[in-house]
């Protein structure tokens, strides 16, 4: 069958190829055409008609500014949508973008699969109805949205967390240490995020802990769609190493971490490292969000547990003091440590095993033999 799959950012790129994997294995006749990242290119063997890089934009003002972009990259996308017509369109995360496309696909009888609910929980809760009206089958990975979705009267299937599989899935590099220079010290890894603008905001203020903690080697996790240039205007002439498709290894020899608020927050908790979870963005873009996002938290390990396991420094909190009172914390108070990691134990019961990419694949065939 021919999958036509849409990712818009890093975190979605990583789940489209585990997805894309589970699907050829599952369906040995599987072709695929992809909006998406290095890692879903990789996965399909396949140029994407759309890279990420040029789709990730965060924020309502960062937005508005760059809407001739996105309308171009939906007219694109729409067009070569209607020129393949496949079996079935897979929208992975990223609304905005991809409710518009369910809309179009709906209308010329396109399938329509939802990988990765959005988040509508957080604000704007009816825009359930336009789920309910352009998507055939929606796949979650929190464990309470599907209540949420059964309050409005729309069934879903709960798959588990596609970040369980990447996870459990990875091959760690013995030799990480020594190849990157990283030896003798321990390890402070600093993970910006994977957009132009969180980086922009994050970084400079990440980038003087190196000379606080002159203890530990200070390493950013780089995303792949920048280079190490991209990084070196933000650093304030700090010398701090860049590691790029290793963040898992980093990770894993990391005594704490500074960590983007989004996807990777989970990530560094489900490897069981203490952090400190970071957001900054437009003043007017908090703002608006304050006043819609109606959520007592913000990282995905607070809302999965509903309390506050780590620290979320939002905005005029989010300075270089600050972070590192809390990684200071997270270093040398054995009390506070331990706690966190503990409620990370609970956290990965929670968040369930691996499997959530061979289930999605499976549902979506199955959905598709069946015709419903």
């Amino acid at each position: 069958m021919d999958y036509y799959l849409i990712a818009g950012e890093t975190s979605g790129d990583l789940h489209g190829a585990n997805l894309i994997r589970a699907l050829k294995q599952a369906d040995n006749r599987a072709r695929f055409r992809i909006v998406g990242g290095d890692r879903m290119q990789q996965e399909s063997g396949e140029q994407a008609v759309l890279h990420t890089s040029k789709m990730a934009f965060m924020g309502f003002v960062e937005v508005v500014a760059n809407l001739r972009t996105i309308f171009r990259n939906l007219k694109q996308v729409k067009d070569d949508l209607l020129a393949n017509r496949p079996h079935a369109l897979i929208l992975i995360d990223f609304p905005g973008f991809n409710l518009s496309v369910a809309d179009f696909a709906k209308d010329e009888h396109i399938p329509v699969f939802y990988y990765i609910s959005p988040k509508v929980w957080a604000w704007n809760q009816r825009r359930v109805l336009r789920i309910k009206r352009v998507v055939d089958h929606l796949f979650c990975i929190l464990p309470f949205e599907v209540d949420f979705y059964n309050t409005w009267g729309m069934q879903v299937d709960y798959v588990g967390n596609p970040l369980m599989d990447a996870v459990s899935g990875y091959t760690y590099n013995p030799e990480f240490l020594k190849e990157q220079g990283l030896e003798g010290k321990p390890i402070l890894a600093l993970l910006p995020g994977s957009r132009k603008m969180e980086i922009s905001k994050l970084l400079p203020e990440m980038a003087r802990l190196a000379r606080m903690f002159p203890g530990h080697h200070t390493v950013i996790a780089g995303a792949p769609n920048f280079t190490a240039k991209d990084y070196q205007k933000y650093l304030r002439g700090e010398h701090i190493p860049i590691v790029f498709n290793a963040t898992y290894d980093l990770l894993k020899h990391a005594s704490a971490a500074v960590v983007a608020s989004g996807t990777a927050t989970l990530e560094t908790a489900l490897l069981n490292v203490p952090q400190v979870v970071v957001y900054k963005a437009n003043a007017m873009s908090i703002a608006i969000a304050r006043l819609l996002i109606k959520i007592r938290f913000i990282s995905l390990v607070n809302l999965i547990m509903d309390t506050a396991v780590v620290k979320e420094l939002i905005q005029k909190e989010c300075t270089t003091d600050t972070i590192a009172d809390e990684i200071d914390l997270l270093l040398n108070d054995k009390t506070y440590r331990i706690n966190m990691l503990q409620q990370y134990e609970e956290l990965a019961v929670r968040v369930g095993g691996p499997g959530a990419s061979e289930r999605t694949a499976a549902y979506i065939i199955s959905y598709l033999k069946s015709g419903k």
